[in-house]
């Protein structure tokens, strides 16, 4: 057992990821309602062995802590107008081997009704398939079970993950900040 899950196990956490290895998906998580949803999702991936990627703003990638969020996997984003960020991503997994990148479609910890669906259009149009993962504090466990492959109708891609998270509303750290 490695320290990120001597870590989950002192802290009374089961990791049950079934979902294939990949060299390039998109983990999707949800619910995500708090801070600490990274850290568990960072250590529940690295217990095994994976290495997962995050998009976090350029602000946070100067000297020394650029280093560190690197090496976590962090990928670094230029806010700029007019700068197309699928389309950057999309063509950051057609150039390197490997991306297993964890996003939150809610795009945020606060309560949101609005989905974000850049993941969906990247995994699309980068043609890899999309794991749903789960932080689940009810049960103290991260589960990555499911995967699918989106059609390119975004619509009917979303209904499916939002139909997959409809039975964890009660998983999220603060349940009443999550909704579909």
């Amino acid at each position: 057992m490695n320290l990120w899950g001597l870590f989950l196990k002192l802290s009374g956490w089961k990791v049950e990821i079934t979902a294939p290895k990949r060299d390039k998906c998109i983990i999707c998580v949800a619910p995500h309602t708090s801070n600490w949803d990274f850290i568990l999702g960072l250590c529940a991936y690295r217990s095994l062995g994976r290495k997962a990627n995050f998009l976090m703003k350029e602000f946070w990638f100067f000297f020394p802590l650029g280093f560190f969020i690197r090496a976590l996997g962090g990928i670094p984003v230029k806010k700029q107008k007019g700068s197309n960020l699928t389309e950057s991503i999309i063509e950051k997994f057609r150039i390197d081997s490997y991306i297993n990148l964890a996003v939150t479609p809610e795009g945020t910890r606060s309560r949101t009704e609005i989905w974000r669906t850049g993941f969906l259009y990247i995994s699309y149009g980068a043609d890899v398939p999309v794991q749903l993962g789960v932080i689940d504090y009810a049960h103290k466990e991260i589960r990555i079970n499911e995967e699918f492959k989106p059609t390119g109708n975004i619509e009917k891609d979303m209904t499916i993950v939002k139909d997959f998270y409809s039975s964890y509303h009660t998983a999220a750290k603060f349940p009443d900040k999550f909704t579909l």
